[in-house]
């Protein structure tokens, strides 16, 4: 078991990094809304162009790319929505086998599916380099292929967290050393 937790803690420290640096693009995309509506008006009133649809497009990659690259580092945070009528109330040891259940049974299969559905769609999206049809518009296909990097992310926090509740049913792991911050 321990050797499992050196591992679930490689993968943590990976998250946790991975998290943080997407926490940043938050900012650029803030940054480039924000310059699409300046923009926008500014070139209505000096009848110039100061936007364009790669910059709209760049936010909306970028909206992705939290979306995508976050969704481990909150499984990691145990921040994802859950109706927890009764897990609120449940002890340490119900908890973790709950999640270890809904790990194993729901979310490593679900991204597994993920990836196996979408991997045809990416791979004919590479092969022709697909792009916007919008005019000035950006390529699709490194978008699309983060789909698959997002779900291979989950998969391996998921396996993370498995191991760490399975440390928790065992009595290896305290409740407060599972939320560490994976050494950051």
């Amino acid at each position: 078991m321990e050797k499992l937790l050196k591992i679930s803690k490689i993968i943590d420290t990976c998250t946790e990094r991975i998290g943080r640096l997407t926490s940043w693009l938050v900012l650029v995309m803030v940054t480039l809304g924000v310059w699409n509506v300046v923009g926008r008006y500014l070139g209505r009133i000096s009848g110039n162009n100061f936007t364009s649809n790669a910059y709209l497009e760049a936010q909306w990659y970028i909206f992705d790319l939290v979306f995508l690259l976050g969704a481990a580092y909150t499984l990691k945070h145990n921040e994802h929505v859950r109706v927890d009528i009764f897990y609120s109330n449940w002890q340490r040891q119900q908890k973790a086998l709950a999640d270890l259940l809904g790990t194993v049974f729901f979310l490593i299969p679900f991204c597994i599916l993920v990836i196996f559905f979408s991997w045809d769609t990416i791979l004919a999206s590479w092969q022709i380099r697909e792009a916007s049809p919008d005019p000035g518009g950006l390529p699709r296909y490194p978008i699309k292929a983060m789909i698959i990097v997002a779900f291979v992310l989950l998969i391996f926090q998921g396996i993370s967290q498995t191991i760490k509740n399975l440390a928790i049913l065992q009595g290896r792991l305290e409740p407060q050393e599972e939320n560490h911050d994976a050494g950051l």
